[in-house]
């Protein structure tokens, strides 16, 4: 179904990637920036409301049929699991405690994993530092689609189940591009969403478990939030890389401020529209999104964009990864 890409291959760029030269300029205009570099302490509990909200929500649903088992994944849970991904991510940059209590954000990215249902926190922090080192890096940002996804998914119906699947995608991808050893914090992080699992399927039943499971499934695959996946690096304009959001869907953490993220990792979400508003005149003109739904509308039918759509940029030997 559909008209068949016409990209063949991702867009192999020869420049380092623009932060790292922007975040130069605006510290040396703008210096009251650095104030904003401190954690969020807002942030730990925004998560540990949302982690007893779905507390809640496994054993409002353990009774329920199926129908509305999934209704209610999608519905609400979904909405839930993936606002903490996005919590996840801060706390993967240690805006929660600091950079000075580096492990408390670890045991705390930990607890916020446990209603996801998949252990993923210290695997998302160890290959998201690369992300922002070695952005577009081959065989090194694993946020970059593999070669089979790009040459696969070329087509409008192909592209729709690749958005659907986009969090299969996500898990297994590094696997294939820059498999890392295991570390002791991965094995816990393992450990504990196992029991914590186990513990909701025996305590709560079945359908609390499916609950969790499907709520992260579908809140990462076809949905309205999930189109910051693709509206964050995927080139819809030649030339240029990473796109921000400024659409009705920021919330705390602001995750839309993508462009401000990569220039400035080590300030909190929350504070990001700060950022945007002292240095106006470095990201007022830049491409930017207003709706998610429709980067997803646009990604799936245009014919010029696919998996392929992202700039690589070669190895230089001197990496040094997470």
């Amino acid at each position: 179904m559909g008209n068949r890409v016409s990209r063949e291959d991702f867009e192999w760029v020869y420049t380092d990637q623009p932060h790292a030269t922007r975040r130069q300029e605006i510290l040396a205009k703008y210096p009251e920036i650095k104030s904003l570099m401190k954690p969020d302490s807002n942030l730990i509990w925004i998560v540990i409301m949302m982690v007893l909200t779905q507390f809640v929500a496994f054993y409002l649903v353990k009774d329920l049929d199926w129908k509305w088992v999934l209704f209610w994944a999608y519905a609400f849970g979904s909405c839930i699991n993936h606002s903490m991904t996005l919590a996840i991510h801060e706390v993967s940059h240690n805006s929660a405690f600091g950079h000075c209590k580096a492990m408390w954000n670890r045991w705390f990215g930990i607890f916020a994993n446990l209603p996801i249902g998949v252990p993923y926190s210290v695997s998302f922090k160890r290959y998201h530092m690369d992300h922002h080192r070695y952005l577009g890096g081959d065989g090194i940002d694993v946020d970059i689609p593999t070669d089979f996804e790009g040459w696969f998914f070329c087509t409008t119906f192909r592209k729709f189940i690749w958005v659907i699947l986009q969090p299969l995608f996500y898990a297994f991808r590094p696997l294939f591009i820059n498999p890392k050893p295991i570390s002791y914090l991965e094995i816990i992080n393992t450990v504990i969403q196992i029991t914590f699992d186990i513990v909701i399927y025996y305590v709560l039943g079945v359908k609390s478990l499916v609950y969790m499971l499907a709520a992260s499934l579908l809140g990462l695959g076809l949905h309205p939030i999930s189109g910051h996946f693709i509206a964050e690096h995927y080139m819809f304009l030649k030339g240029h890389e990473t796109y921000s959001y400024y659409g009705p869907l920021n919330y705390s953490p602001s995750c839309g401020y993508h462009n401000e993220h990569h220039d400035f990792p080590n300030i909190p979400g929350k504070s990001l529209p700060l950022v945007r508003k002292i240095a106006a005149e470095y990201y007022d003109n830049l491409p930017h999104y207003n709706s998610w739904i429709k980067v997803l509308y646009d990604f799936v039918t245009d014919d010029t964009i696919s998996p392929y759509s992202r700039m690589k940029r070669h190895r230089k030997g001197n990496e040094v990864q997470e």
